[in-house]
C-alpha cells in the first residue's frame, strides 16, 4: 500500500483510502453514527489471519459473551496498512497493528486518531526473508539487483529495510515490491519474485520451496525488534472506556489460554486459519507470546504510571523509517507518548 502522507494532504487521501477497506467496513459512516446498532451498541474489531491469542478471543467469542449488548463485527486485514487507512475513515474501533505501521501513523503533525492498548506478540520466526531455492541465494547480500516482495508499511517491510541495512545494500540495490501476502505466494509460484519477507501462514508456504535467509527474530535481537500491537480509536476511549476494560481481559484470557490450554488454542487457531492442527501448533510455536502481567509491566506496554519500553522501541523504529525515507519525519517522543492508552493498567487485569 502506498505510504501515508503527512498535513492537510493526508486527510485528502480519505476517498481513495476508503476504496481499499474490506467491504465488511463499507456500509459504516461516521463513528458516531456507526457505534449504535439496534438496542445494542456497534464493536468493529480489525485482525489479521496470524496466529495469536486475538483468534482465540475470536473463536471462543470472549468478547461476544462478555459484551451481549454489543453487536461486534470482526473483519480481517492483511496488513497495517489498511488497517491505518481503515482508521483514517472512521472505520475501526478496536485492531491488530504492527509497531511498524503504527510508528507511521503516529508520525506527521496529523496523527492517526488511535492509541496503542496491548501487545499481541513480539515478532520471532514467524516472520522472516525467504529466497527462492532455485536461486540459489543463502545470505542476505545475495540479493543484490533481485526482485523482493513484502507488503509495504509493515512490520515485514520494517525488517527487510533493516536486513538489506546490515547486509551493506540499500533499496535501490534491489528491486521491491509491494505485495499483500496472498498476492506474494500466487507471485512465488509464478516465479515473478526472487525473494519475499511476510508472515505466518504465508511464510510457511513459502519455506517449502525457499531458503530462509533471517528472521524477525535474528534481527530483534540485533536491537530492532518488532511487534504485532493493538490499537484502539480515540472514538471508543472518549465514548466507552469500559469496554476497552472488558476488551484487554479478553485478550489477556487468550494469552493464558495460549499457555494453559496449548492443544485447544491450536485447534481454535485451525479453525480459524483453515490449517490442520499440526501446522496451527508449529505456526504458534515460532511466536513469542508475553503473559498479560508482562504485557501490562514497565518492560513492554507500561502501566497507568508511564509507558514502558514500547515507547523506545516505537520512536527506534520511527527513526529508523525516517532515515529510510520511508517517512517524512520520525514521531517524537511526546507524540508517541500521546499514543498510549495506558488507564487502568495492570488493575484491570485483576
Amino acid at each position: 500500500m502506498p505510504r501515508i502522507p503527512h498535513g492537510p494532504s493526508r486527510r485528502l487521501l480519505l476517498t481513495g483510502a476508503l476504496a481499499a477497506v474490506p467491504a465488511a467496513l463499507s456500509g459504516c459512516s461516521a463513528p458516531s453514527e456507526a457505534a449504535s446498532s439496534g438496542n445494542g451498541r456497534r464493536l468493529r474489531i480489525g485482525h489479521f489471519a496470524f496466529p495469536s491469542g486475538d483468534l482465540i478471543v475470536k473463536h471462543r467469542r470472549l468478547l461476544e459473551k462478555a459484551l451481549p449488548d454489543h453487536d461486534i463485527t470482526w473483519v480481517k486485514f492483511d496488513s497495517g496498512a489498511e488497517v491505518n487507512q481503515a482508521f483514517l475513515g472512521g472505520s475501526l474501533d478496536i485492531a491488530a497493528l504492527g509497531s511498524s505501521p503504527f510508528a507511521r501513523g503516529v508520525s506527521g503533525p496529523a496523527p492517526i486518531p488511535y492509541k496503542v492498548a496491548w501487545i499481541l506478540d513480539v515478532a520471532g520466526e514467524n516472520e522472516a526473508l525467504v529466497a527462492r531455492r532455485r536461486t540459489g541465494i543463502r545470505e542476505v547480500a545475495g540479493l543484490r539487483g533481485r526482485t523482493i516482495a513484502t507488503p509495504f508499511a509493515s512490520t515485514s517491510h520494517y525488517s527487510l529495510l533493516a536486513a538489506l541495512k546490515a547486509a551493506g545494500l540499500t533499496p535501490s540495490d534491489v528491486r521491491l515490491v509491494d505485495l499483500q501476502p496472498q498476492a506474494i505466494l500466487a507471485a512465488w509460484q509464478r516465479g515473478d519474485i526472487d525473494a519475499a519477507y511476510v508472515w505466518l501462514p504465508t511464510l510457511g508456504e513459502l519455506r517449502r520451496t525457499g531458503t530462509q535467509l533471517t528472521s524477525s527474530q535474528e534481527i530483534g535481537r540485533a536491537g530492532r525488534p518488532t511487534l504485532d500491537l493493538a490499537v484502539v480509536s480515540d472514538d471508543l476511549i472518549a465514548r466507552s472506556p469500559r469496554v476497552i476494560d472488558v476488551w484487554r481481559r479478553a485478550q489477556a484470557q487468550g494469552l493464558r489460554l495460549l499457555r494453559s490450554d496449548p492443544g485447544g488454542s491450536a485447534k481454535a487457531v485451525a479453525t480459524e486459519l483453515g490449517i490442520s492442527t499440526a501446522d496451527a501448533e508449529a505456526q504458534l510455536a515460532q511466536g513469542v507470546f508475553l503473559s498479560p502481567e508482562q504485557v501490562a509491566s514497565a518492560d513492554w506496554l507500561g502501566t497507568a504510571a508511564g509507558p514502558g519500553k514500547l515507547l523506545a522501541y516505537v520512536g527506534d523504529t520511527g527513526r529508523f523509517l525516517a532515515e529510510q525515507k520511508q517517512i517524512d519525519k520520525a514521531p517524537s517522543e511526546a507524540a508517541i507518548r500521546e499514543a498510549f492508552y495506558l488507564k487502568g493498567l495492570p488493575d484491570v487485569l485483576q
